[in-house]
């Protein structure tokens, strides 16, 4: 714990000469921050001294005269120019630029006094303090044993926020820098268990450097009563317990691990696939050659078809010159065929009108040989003028002698 409030910012006021205000403001006093300074001035009651002595002096010329008393009343005129330059000196007050005096009168606080020189002639008016009003002022608040959503509690989450103090009176009058840092301590404790309490383990650490905005708005309506506002945050480191942080050492070697594994099987896989690639570039380009010689080949076939199938014509073209040929013979003969028969025929028929002549005569002829051997009847009477078996016997043996005579004699 007492690590723990040696990390925090600590912010207190301080009670110092005019001197050393500014140096207090800028720089803090050992290692705490310092916003407020009381001021601590005995100037303006320097000059009663002097006047004392002046009135005492002044006395003593009254009462001695002569030589003496001049120069008691010439010392007495000195000692009350050395209390008037003391007193204007001490009625000077200069604010330092970006720091705001806090002025009093009669203790009570009336007004703010901005950068640069002011005067206060009255003894009962007073500066209370000088606030440092435009610093961004840097805080550091580390939390210890802020349990997360599964109630782990981190080692230590380091809360970063910068505040500057916009209303110097609200601060110094309700609050004072001492009581303020216990004020923001508690109020950033809260926020940062808040936001732990939201977050699982495994990612804590995604706490750091994430948007606080919402912590930042929270803050700054806690504080905005003081006269404070929060101008930025962030969280800087996160702490795990020594426990979880083997645990997740193991678990970040672990998928260290997966990666590397997985970094040399994309490796293995991308040569596999290189080689495959390699492969396939080479199978196409033997399937090119391929296709280049079957492409070829077809072209040698269309050609040797070509040349056939024109040979085959031609051949067919010579047989059929050779049938066209034959049949123009064979025509040629049929015709002079058909003419020899048509000179033959009109030759015959020339003939006809002879032969028919011929035939004619012939035929008187036949018909002539015909008549003269034409039978003749023969009448065989008999008695009774019935034809008896025997005459017709006998006819029968005398008829052939009797026609073969006459033929022979048509002859």
């Amino acid at each position: 714990m007492s690590d723990t409030r040696r990390e925090f910012s600590r912010i207190r006021e301080a009670v110092a000469t005019w001197s050393l205000i500014r140096q207090l403001l800028r720089s803090g006093e050992e290692g705490q921050l310092v916003p407020v300074v009381i001021p601590k001035d005995r100037r303006r009651a320097r000059w009663l001294f002097p006047l004392a002595i002046s009135f005492y002096l002044l006395g003593v010329a009254v009462f001695s005269g002569g030589i003496f008393g001049g120069l008691a009343l010439f010392l007495s005129l000195l000692m009350l120019i050395i209390a008037g330059i003391s007193f204007f000196l001490g009625a000077i007050v200069e604010i330092e630029q970006g720091t705001t005096g806090i002025l009093s009168r009669w203790g009570q606080i009336v007004g703010v006094m901005p950068p640069g020189r002011h005067y206060l002639w009255w003894p009962w008016e007073k500066v209370e303090a000088v606030v440092d009003t435009s610093t961004e002022i840097p805080y550091t608040a580390p939390v210890m044993a802020a349990p997360t959503r599964e109630n782990v509690p981190l080692k230590s989450i380091e809360f970063f926020l910068k505040f500057r103090i916009e209303d110097p009176i609200a601060f110094v009058r309700r609050l004072g820098a001492s009581n303020f840092d216990l004020v923001l301590s508690s109020a950033v404790q809260d926020a940062i268990r808040q936001r732990a309490r939201r977050v699982e383990t495994e990612r804590a650490y995604d706490l750091r450097g994430s948007d606080v905005g919402d912590m930042q708005e929270l803050l700054n309506r806690q504080l905005a009563r003081y006269g404070v506002r929060i101008t930025g945050a962030n969280i800087p480191d996160v702490q795990l317990p020594d426990q979880y942080q083997q645990h997740l050492a193991t678990r970040e070697r672990v998928a260290k691990e997966l990666q590397a594994y997985e970094r040399e099987w994309e490796l293995i896989k991308k040569q596999r696939i290189d080689t495959l690639l390699l492969e396939i570039e080479r199978a196409k380009k033997v399937r090119d050659a391929k296709l280049v010689e079957v492409r070829e080949a077809i072209n040698k076939a269309r050609q040797d078809v070509a040349r056939m199938l024109q040979e085959k014509e031609t051949e067919a073209q010579r047989v059929r010159w050779e049938i066209e040929a034959r049949g123009r013979a064979t025509l040629r003969q049929a015709e002079n065929e058909a003419r020899s028969l048509e000179y033959l025929g009109q030759a015959y028929q020339d003939n006809r009108a002879v032969l028919q002549y011929e035939l004619a005569r012939r035929r008187l002829q036949v018909a002539e040989t015909l008549m003269k051997r034409a039978p003749r009847p023969i009448v065989i009477q008999g008695d009774g003028g019935d034809t008896s078996a025997l005459t017709t016997l006998i006819a029968a043996q005398l008829l052939p002698k009797l026609t073969g005579n006459a033929d022979g004699t048509a002859e």
